[in-house]
């Protein structure tokens, strides 16, 4: 049986994660055990940071939602709980982008709703 060399795969995929870390600081871009740890930690960022990213945007629509709430004399939780009782299927994204873009549907919306 012939023996088989494996230069050419190692090589390959030394060079893919030395593509993947091009652009980072130092030594991390250049020689492949450091460019294989940074590759791999900045995976996990990048994962860790697509979870956090949901969390954040609704975070962000909250904190709209409640602005345009506390406006009509009304709390985040008591409207959110009236929308929920009156059958009301909006989202939290859409809500937010009516109380920022259209302030009188969405006070027409709270008088409706609170009523």
């Amino acid at each position: 049986m012939s023996r088989v060399k494996g230069a050419v795969v190692t090589r390959k995929r030394r060079n893919k994660v030395l593509k993947s870390a091009k652009g980072y600081w130092g030594a991390k871009s250049k020689h492949f055990k450091m460019a294989k740890q940074a590759v791999m930690k900045s995976g996990n960022y990048a994962y860790i940071g697509r979870r956090h990213r949901k969390r954040d945007f609704r975070r962000l629509w909250i904190t709209r939602i409640s602005a345009a709430c506390r406006l009509n004399g009304v709390s985040y939780s008591v409207f959110m709980d009236k929308l929920n009782k009156k059958g009301v299927n909006l989202n939290r994204k859409m809500l937010s982008e009516i109380a920022v873009a259209d302030i009188d549907s969405f006070s027409a919306l709270v008088k409706d709703v609170c009523a």
